[in-house]
């Protein structure tokens, strides 16, 4: 729908409150669905965490409002009273921060975090009678139930909370078809199926000039070269470039690339040397940093950079082959990394898991594995002879991005998700 059409079906543009009790900057989705909201006339305030760059476009067209922090309660009481201070700060800091801006016709909140975030839009949105939208990314309780246990009785009361407001909701958007099939079954929630789709910002238009010059920032220079007539050539003796991007939480399991990495490592020489380019930040990073200096390899090395949002898809365009660990704590969600890589072209190894195949298909898009031994395969069988050797699934894996590139992000989001936005009325 135009904007021409939304702009005439009422006085006055509409404002949508984007939050996300998180850092915005590492929230790809929700910034999509701020940019496709401002893209279609609509006024966009976003609530969350500044911790990382917002894409350039929201910094200049929307109202981003910068939550403070909570105190690190921890270090003073003990863990449940700390996470019950950490909880009633949070409340107090967003609901303050809703109330006192302009008055949001919907409210669009990611899930998780779940806790207090659906209780209070829930009832700002009773307040002054907005829409109330969740935009389901995963279950929170099932989040939690890494780091507690899935038994544990706050897990079962977080599970009862995401049910009792997502049925509360105006409308529920979801990431997969098994998530909104969970929904329905389970809680009786009515769920659209909204699949990610690559931000403009990820394409396969990049120039061997724009990677050399990230690389060259990010100190990896055995890739390419500048000739005497000032043209960016691929060495012939180069690396072979593997590239993972993580968050570095417990649903990812590094250990399974560094025992790939590992045999990879003992491999003959018809095998290149490798470098792995680790991207992200997140709490278990220090902690894979320092198992990584263990290893003394003479074939792989392991870098891991933290990248501008306009390097991170240069970067993944330089790459050969992608690495996906994510392992989805209830199964029901999808990587978004994947998504990402897909969007430059580069193939992807992914780990398996229950709905996978609704976004990866072995030997048709992309490779899946389940163990170590599986990966440290797909890695050798696909650097055996580089970079002499045309690999030919990579040329099917490629025609595979080309298709998927075809469905935009905001066209996806056009025919499924705006008339969600466009009719307020409750």
């Amino acid at each position: 729908m135009s904007n021409y059409i939304i702009k005439n079906m009422t006085d006055k543009k509409k404002n949508v409150c984007v939050i996300v009790l998180g850092d915005i900057g590492r929230s790809p989705r929700m910034q999509y669905h701020a940019q496709s909201l401002l893209r279609e006339g609509f006024d966009v305030d976003i609530i969350g965490y500044l911790d990382s760059p917002v894409l350039n476009d929201l910094q200049e067209k929307a109202k981003i409002i910068n939550l403070k922090k909570p105190p690190p309660f921890d270090r003073h009481v003990p863990r449940t009273l700390a996470f019950v201070l950490k909880v009633f700060w949070q409340a107090l800091t967003l609901f303050w921060a809703i109330l006192a801006k302009r008055k949001s016709e919907v409210v669009l909140v990611q899930n998780p975090p779940a806790i207090p975030t659906l209780a209070v839009c829930w009832f700002y949105c009773l307040l002054v009678n907005s829409k109330f939208v969740i935009d389901w990314h995963n279950y929170a309780y099932t989040v939690l139930a890494l780091t507690v246990g899935r038994k544990a009785p706050l897990v079962k009361l977080s599970m009862l909370y995401e049910k009792v407001f997502g049925k509360l909701a105006d409308a529920n958007f979801c990431v997969t078809k098994a998530m909104r099939e969970d929904l329905a079954a389970n809680w009786n929630i009515k769920a659209t199926t909204l699949y990610d789709r690559p931000g403009p910002q990820f394409s396969n238009k990049f120039t061997l000039a724009d990677k050399n010059r990230v690389l060259d920032k990010l100190g990896l220079t055995d890739f390419a070269e500048v000739t005497k007539t000032g043209d960016v050539q691929l060495k012939e003796d180069r690396p072979g470039m593997l590239v993972s991007s993580t968050s570095w939480t417990p649903d990812e399991d590094f250990a399974i690339l560094l025992g790939a990495l590992q045999k990879y490592d003992e491999t003959d020489n018809t095998h290149p040397k490798l470098v792995c380019v680790i991207t992200g930040k997140g709490p278990m990073k220090n902690h894979y940093q320092q198992t990584i200096l263990k290893f003394s390899w003479k074939k792989v090395t392991i870098v891991t950079p933290w990248l501008e949002n306009e390097e991170y898809p240069v970067l993944l365009a330089s790459a050969d082959l992608g690495v996906c660990l994510h392992d989805s704590s209830s199964g029901l969600d999808l990587p978004m990394k994947v998504i990402d890589m897909f969007g430059v072209g580069l193939p992807v190894c992914a780990y398996d898991f229950k709905c996978l195949h609704e976004l990866v298909r072995h030997d048709e898009n992309g490779l899946v594995f389940s163990n170590e031994q599986q990966l440290a395969s797909q890695i050798s069988s696909w650097f055996k002879g580089f970079p002499s050797k045309i690999n030919e699934q990579r040329e099917i894996f490629s025609k595979e991005s080309d298709e998927f590139r075809l469905i935009t992000w905001h066209a996806n989001w056009t025919a499924i998700a705006l008339q969600h936005f466009v009719d307020i009325d409750k």
